[in-house]
């Protein structure tokens, strides 16, 4: 498609969606062509806010060359199959689809019909994240420790906190390891509201994810241990921080003797931009060159069957209650 313009559109204009109107307004050789919601009130006014026209579903499949799909998951397999089928390329945001299953059909629906589909992992356009793969790729890992925590929301997410929040790391992880998994535990307390993991790779790697919608500070981090340092991210900050070479010693003054402990911290340039912008330009540039996006079905498959998984054995844990004395 070269530097033609896109048609593009978004199906589902709540909050996620709505920004994915504003990104595709902003975006060069991108026509904001319209949207679709099943509020029609929500829709005229985003419409309205971003220079574009409420339409149809199938009015909205017939105008455009991409389409963002932004409704909640139980409807993802459905719109992204009929869009598909249209010949339409499309970005489903996270989670992917509810089985893998469905997944594998719309993976394969996909190639039959020569068109991207990318999962909205959005993580992974983190200028933050983009830098740690760097950093990764020269360190002998050892464990990671991913913590995606807040407080509760004032509405119903219709996801599992594994499912919604979790899932997250899980992707960031598994691609910046690349490595096949060996073996999951998890446990969940208060409905599933908080859930941690413990996940051991094939190479050895242990990896614990704690995910809540319980903690009353809002916290977006990622540690990795390797043989030569430790390296520190923070998805809101949007930092890395490199630690190597501690130097532990005893110090004495004035008579007391204390402990001191210093680290050689390097702290890597980190690029500007938003995650969302970084996102959809990726999605578009994949769709005029032809080539494999970034985050592609697979990627969205491996990491929502990682979730399920998790998401099953907290619920049967959070179930059992043994009678233990310790």
């Amino acid at each position: 498609m070269t530097d033609e313009t896109l048609a593009a559109g978004v199906y589902g204009v709540g909050q996620m969606g709505s920004h994915h109107a504003r990104v595709y307004e902003e975006l060069p050789n991108v026509d904001l062509v319209g949207i679709y919601d099943n509020d029609p009130e929500r829709a005229l006014s985003v419409a309205a806010d971003h220079g574009t026209s409420p339409r149809d579903p199938e009015d909205l499949f017939e105008a455009v060359d991409v389409l963002s799909i932004a409704v909640p998951t139980a409807y993802h397999y459905d719109i992204a199959s009929r869009a598909i089928d249209r010949g339409i390329h499309v970005l489903v945001e996270k989670p992917f689809v509810e089985t893998d299953g469905q997944a594998e059909t719309l993976i394969e629906q996909a190639e039959d019909n020569g068109v991207v589909l990318q999962v909205g992992h959005i993580e992974r356009f983190n200028p933050a994240v983009r830098t740690l793969q760097d950093v990764v790729a020269d360190l002998d890992v050892i464990a990671v420790d991913a913590r995606r925590l807040g407080p509760p929301l004032d509405r119903d997410m219709g996801t599992s906190v594994a499912l919604d929040l979790m899932l997250h790391d899980l992707d960031v992880v598994l691609d910046v390891l690349d490595v096949p998994v060996r073996s999951v535990t998890a446990d969940g307390t208060e409905d599933g509201q908080y859930v941690t993991a413990s996940v051991t790779f094939e190479d050895g790697v242990i990896g614990t994810f704690t995910a809540s919608r319980l903690t009353q500070q809002k916290i977006r981090k990622l540690s990795i241990t390797a043989r030569s340092c430790k390296v520190d991210v923070d998805y809101i900050d949007r930092s890395v921080h490199i630690y190597r070479k501690s130097y532990p010693e005893f110090v004495e003054e004035k008579g007391s003797v204390r402990y001191r402990y210093e680290n050689l911290i390097e702290q890597p340039m980190v690029e500007n931009g938003e995650p969302l912008k970084n996102q959809l330009e990726s999605f578009t540039a994949a769709v005029r060159s032809g080539e494999e996006p970034i985050v592609t079905g697979e990627d969205g498959r491996r990491a929502l069957a990682l979730a399920n998984r998790i998401e099953a054995l907290a619920a049967e844990e959070s179930e059992v209650a043994p009678n233990v004395t310790i």
